[in-house]
């Protein structure tokens, strides 16, 4: 299921990426699922709780998602996925990262090379948690 972001996420989640860098960053994707995909309305950062591997791991606090969600309801919206980024790494997903997702939800990975965000993809993990199927990004021009 393809995943539509606008000009201004994308650069918000690349910010978020190479600032965080040489660590990796962590946020909620929030937003709607339709026929056409799922929209992204807001991406919204998020503290890695991770207190080791920092390069190379994150952990959002249950709680924060707990706020997001119900914050996110409110708005008629939903948690629809997840954007981490990969320090010095390929926007692919880790064996890490397979055994910690859940399938449903978008996994938007963001590759940094030496502090300058590059390739962004998206990841939703197999039913039988087997592995991933690679669906596009969608930008689309900002609203005004």
């Amino acid at each position: 299921m393809p995943i539509l972001i606008t000009t201004a996420l994308d650069a918000e989640m690349r910010a978020h990426a190479k600032r965080d860098y040489p660590n990796e960053c962590c946020g909620f994707l929030i937003g709607k699922r339709g026929d056409a995909g799922v929209t992204v309305h807001e991406a919204r950062p998020a503290e890695n709780m991770r207190e080791d591997s920092l390069r190379n791991r994150f952990e959002i606090d249950p709680e924060e998602y707990m706020r997001v969600d119900q914050k996110a309801r409110e708005s008629q919206m939903g948690i629809v996925g997840y954007y981490h980024s990969h320090p010095d790494a390929p926007a692919v997903p880790s064996e890490f990262d397979r055994e910690h997702a859940w399938p449903v939800y978008c996994y938007i990975i963001i590759s940094v090379l030496r502090g300058q965000p590059a390739e962004m993809n998206n990841w939703l993990l197999l039913d039988d948690h087997s592995g991933y199927t690679q669906d596009a990004v969608r930008i689309v021009n900002s609203e005004n």
